[in-house]
């Protein structure tokens, strides 16, 4: 019992550790591709901010969903 508590003490962890770096690496893409799209079209810049925002919260939420489920896993089972 004690050995199952540690897979999933280990698989909780690595979940975690995949979401989160998952979002920085969506992030970090949205930010690219808004630079990049305010760079070639300067006129439009405030519409691009106002999106890249919008999306980076929607892939922190979905990170942020995804450590929750992973720290539930370690008081579930």
């Amino acid at each position: 019992m004690i050995l199952a508590d540690a897979i999933v003490g280990l698989g909780a962890s690595i979940g975690a550790g995949i979401a989160a770096i998952g979002a920085g690496i969506g992030i970090g893409k949205i930010g690219a591709a808004a630079m990049e799209a305010i760079a070639r079209q300067p006129e439009s810049a405030g519409d691009i901010r106002s999106n890249m925002i919008v999306i980076g919260a929607l892939v922190e939420g979905v990170a942020l969903f995804a450590v929750i489920v992973c720290i539930l896993a370690l008081f579930v089972a």
